[in-house]
């Protein structure tokens, strides 16, 4: 993450929010940052603070779960689609470098 993250990434908002932002309980928002499906930042105190990002994520992983889509499912898809950016975050990043070593320039 940047040093000066967006709106959508700044973690401010506490559990009691997001559980009136999602309808979800707090116990329910606990249990899929339990299963590594949300990750919030703690506060000096040890509040949770969530982002609107994880808001959308929680809204997402609650569709699913009407859906019947198991945590762990939910889980995996969420894996892969990381593997996938990295690669093509990776790929871009050679692109450039040979690129820059070639002299080549884009239009």
């Amino acid at each position: 993450m940047t040093d000066n993250p967006s709106y959508k990434e700044r973690k401010v908002i506490t559990i009691g929010v997001v559980s009136e932002l999602t309808g979800l309980t707090e116990r329910q928002i606990r249990y899929y940052e339990e299963r590594k499906l949300i990750f919030p930042e703690r506060s000096p105190k040890g509040n949770r603070k969530y982002s609107f990002g994880d808001v959308e994520q929680l809204l997402d992983i609650a569709n699913k779960r009407e859906e019947g889509v198991q945590t762990h499912e939910i889980r995996q898809d969420m894996l892969k689609q990381q593997r996938k950016e990295e690669r093509k975050n990776r790929k871009e990043l050679l692109r450039g470098e040979i690129n820059a070593r070639f002299g080549i320039q884009k239009d």
